[in-house]
């Protein structure tokens, strides 16, 4: 934890040596469906609460979102968190929770965006009996296995970025008045992935636009979109060069980076970041991974209380900052 916790981009060598107290904190669950091992669901409020922060966990089911607080309050007795309704795909929803936090707290510290969804239709059981190992799986080569029992649809594909991008931005945009008001300097945290290294984009002139942040905007962003559902519907991913592993999953983490980057030069006051929290046992991943919940849960809690000095516009792997672009 000690590498890059306190970290501007160019000097990654800083400690983290002093944790707040006096925050409020939203956390957007899965924008699919809640269980108990749903790692950012779960595992950073408890932690954060423990340090004393009012955790707001939100998740687009009520009477699951309910019952994970409970549970938290129950198994450790934290009463500091607090269940809110929210679906990041709904404005409507995203309006309803920035009047509680405004009329309940006036101000807003800490914002985690981790609602994601995968964008395929899985074959299950076929997944399972393809066996497929850890280091086949991240590192990207598992994608010819898997062409026999994934489906990428459009309707999927839609809902993705809808979810893992456009409800980002959505909720950061509808939070952003209370973020301001933070005295302490508001923490923004976006949850990313391996699959959003550039590496993986075989297109030669996107992947090196994408590393040029001088040159994007959201207008531009929604554009690549526009363009990849479009190459998507007619069958030409491949041939554009998008990746091919998990790909509306995959674009949209690139994009979600680079939203990030572009939010940090907004605003410098603000410490806003993307981390990547592992390979892990979760729902998201078809429990494939190698670490518990709990273990990815470092990267966000790390990053959600970084001292006034700490790093911006910054990629962690886990609780190590790293160049994916």
């Amino acid at each position: 934890m000690e590498k890059a916790a306190g970290a501007t981009q160019d000097s990654p060598h800083h400690r983290l040596d002093a944790v707040r107290h006096d925050r409020a904190e939203v956390i957007p669950e899965s924008g699919h469906r809640w269980k108990q091992r749903s790692w950012l669901g779960i595992v950073p409020p408890a932690q954060l609460a423990l340090q004393g922060v009012t955790v707001i966990l939100t998740a687009r089911d009520e009477k699951r979102g309910n019952y994970a607080v409970e549970s938290l309050r129950r198994e450790s007795e934290l009463t500091n968190i607090i269940f809110h309704q929210l679906d990041v795909r709904d404005d409507n929803s995203v309006t309803s929770l920035a009047q509680y936090i405004e009329s309940r707290y006036g101000k807003l510290d800490i914002l985690v965006n981790n609602a994601a969804v995968s964008g395929i239709v899985a074959d299950e059981e076929g997944l399972k009996a393809l066996d497929i190992d850890a280091e086949t799986w991240t590192s990207g080569r598992a994608a010819n296995l898997l062409k026999e029992v994934f489906q990428n649809t459009y309707d999927e594909a839609v809902n993705c970025l809808n979810t893992n991008y456009y409800g980002c931005k959505r909720v950061t945009e509808a939070l952003l008045p209370l973020l301001k008001l933070s005295t302490s300097g508001a923490r923004i945290v976006n949850a990313s992935s391996l699959a959003s290294e550039l590496k993986r984009m075989p297109n030669e002139k996107l992947r090196n636009d994408l590393c040029n942040i001088n040159i994007w905007d959201e207008d531009r962003i929604e554009a690549v979109l526009n363009t990849f559902l479009e190459d998507l519907k007619n069958g030409r991913l491949e041939e554009a060069g998008w990746p091919m592993m998990l790909p509306t999953y995959s674009v949209s983490k690139m994009v979600i980076n680079l939203y990030t980057r572009i939010m940090a030069r907004r605003y410098p006051e603000m410490r806003i970041n993307c981390v990547r929290p592992g390979f892990l046992k979760t729902d998201i991943c078809w429990n494939l991974g190698v670490l518990m919940p709990e273990q990815g849960a470092r990267g966000p809690v790390l990053l959600a209380l970084l001292p006034d000095d700490g790093p911006t516009g910054c990629y962690f792997d886990q609780t190590e900052m790293v160049n994916v672009w």
